[in-house]
């Protein structure tokens, strides 16, 4: 299964045409967001294969920026690609560019950049990030992802979250 989610970002990456993908910002977009996607499913006990299957959505977000003084915002552009169907179950679909923007206010200083791979679980979840603006944790529930070849200890989490995050610090 990754390496036919794997294989579909890839082709779309160099197929990114046949989308209407025009801007050369947009096709740098899905070239990344299939190398981030690779990299973090090349990690060994990761991403458990089990969740990767159940999926109905997968959104990759290279490279998103977090600046802060006190004051703090975040800003990424990625892709989000979901399966068919009205419940999400058939195969993969095309993929769909997709921008993550936030804000926060406490003590904080700093820049970081961090890849994010989100990984949406039910139908819910799949329709809260199809919406035009959603807040994780408020319009959908959100957790870190559990790592491993298997996710048979965390199925709580599981269970609960429609949308489970994973991450890969750059500094």
């Amino acid at each position: 299964m990754k390496q036919t989610l794997l294989a579909l970002l890839i082709l779309c990456a160099s197929l990114t045409s046949a989308f209407a993908v025009d801007n050369e910002k947009e096709q740098e977009r899905v070239k990344d967001s299939g190398q981030v996607l690779k990299e973090i499913l090349d990690i060994p006990d990761d991403i458990p294969q089990d969740l990767l299957d159940k999926a109905e959505c997968v959104v990759v977000l290279p490279s998103v920026k977090k600046a802060a003084f006190g004051i703090g915002a975040s800003y990424g552009r990625g892709v989000m690609i979901c399966r068919s169907g009205q419940h999400y179950t058939g195969p993969w679909g095309p993929p769909a560019l997709y921008a993550l923007e936030g804000g926060s206010i406490g003590f904080q200083l700093g820049v970081q950049g961090t890849d994010f791979v989100l990984l949406v679980m039910n139908p819910q979840g799949a329709k809260s990030l199809l919406t035009s603006k959603v807040k994780l944790g408020a319009d959908a529930s959100a957790a870190a992802g559990p790592k491993g070849r298997t996710a048979e200890g965390a199925t709580d989490v599981v269970m609960k979250a429609e949308i489970l995050s994973y991450s890969r610090n750059k500094g």
